[in-house]
């Protein structure tokens, strides 16, 4: 693989990154054992194709992702655009449980640790992990404003977000990005989100762009998968829940073997493609710690879904059992 990927750019006045990126979570952690060796080849891999936005966050392995990535990074500055978060906070004592900080104070802090753990000078993109309410929106977005001045943070970005909140925030500071889940199977960004980031010109980032692996149609069940795999948690993968959600992926796997494709290549390039109905720019972020799935998801943007594949795809999401999460207060929904 070399440079192939076509550029777009982050917001109106971001950075030109590949029209796919890379999420890094996993090679640190929630989704069972990791080769890191195999992990630090895919990201090199990944740069090589054309990749350029790679996406970590504090709360990954409680900073671990950041430091594994940190040496890449450093390596390739000149041409890596680095996203990483701040917001949720673990309890050590339980692992599961997570709080959100959204105070300026906390964020000043938040983003020191992070450089320090990437061992950069600028972070490309500060992405809010998850909105408090509690804390008004201009006090966090202006505090992530004065790290840009400050030189810190090149670019602003929002993360489960409501289409009210991004213009809220957007009046207060440039955004970029705008990250949330949005597949085949998760569509509640557009109920409001998605047309507001296309008025503004914010660009819209989605994460688990494969259902966390289920729209790839190989998945195991959640009681095959490793114990310390963070998906024996969701809904969607749980019981009746999952023997059901198994099923809507019939139609992905119909067009796979049709086009001489994988499932998880339809359900890219059904993402990407978001782009064109909602007048966007998209770039999905797929995670994966393997150079193989890399080049299959890197792939997927040459693909095209013709109108009747899409329509063959478009019913999907409203027949999904289970919540994206177990509990649905740490999303935007019900803010809406």
């Amino acid at each position: 693989m070399s440079n192939t990927l076509p550029t777009v750019q982050l917001g109106t006045d971001g950075p030109l990154v590949g029209v796919q990126g890379l999420g890094c979570m996993g090679m640190s952690e929630f989704y069972g054992p990791t080769d890191t060796t195999e992990a630090l080849a895919t990201l090199d891999a990944a740069l090589e194709a054309g990749v350029t936005l790679f996406d970590t966050a504090d709360i990954y392995g409680s900073g671990a992702n950041e430091e594994l990535v940190g040496p890449f990074v450093r390596a390739n500055r000149d041409r890596v655009v680095l996203a990483t978060k701040f917001a949720i906070e673990r309890d050590p004592q339980d692992p599961t449980r997570r709080g959100i900080r959204n105070e300026p104070e906390y964020i000043r802090a938040a983003v020191d640790r992070s450089l320090q753990r990437l061992g950069i000078d600028v972070i490309d993109v500060y992405y809010m992990h998850r909105r408090d309410p509690k804390v008004p929106l201009a006090d966090s977005v202006g505090a992530m404003g004065e790290l840009v001045k400050a030189g810190k943070v090149r670019h602003l970005g929002l993360s489960e977000v409501t289409g009210a909140e991004l213009r809220e925030a957007h009046a207060v500071h440039p955004i970029a990005a705008l990250q949330s889940e949005w597949s085949i199977f998760s569509r509640d960004v557009e109920r409001s989100a998605v047309g507001a980031a296309a008025e503004l010109g914010v660009a819209f980032v989605p994460y688990s762009p494969l259902g966390r692996g289920f729209l790839t149609g190989s998945l195991p069940a959640a009681g095959e998968l490793a114990a310390d795999d963070y998906r024996r948690n969701m809904p969607r993968f749980n019981g009746d829940a999952a023997a059901a959600n198994a099923e809507l992926i019939a139609p992905i796997q119909r067009i796979a073997a049709e086009r001489g494709v994988t499932a998880a290549q339809v359900a890219l390039a059904w993402v990407a493609q978001r782009a064109e109905v909602h007048g966007l720019t998209v770039v999905p972020i797929p995670g994966t710690r393997k150079r193989t799935r890399l080049a299959e998801n890197v792939a997927s943007t040459e693909l095209r879904l013709t109108a009747e594949e899409l329509a063959a795809l478009e019913p999907i999401a409203a027949q999904v059992t289970g919540n994206r999460y177990p509990d649905m207060a740490f999303t935007s929904v019900g803010r809406e």
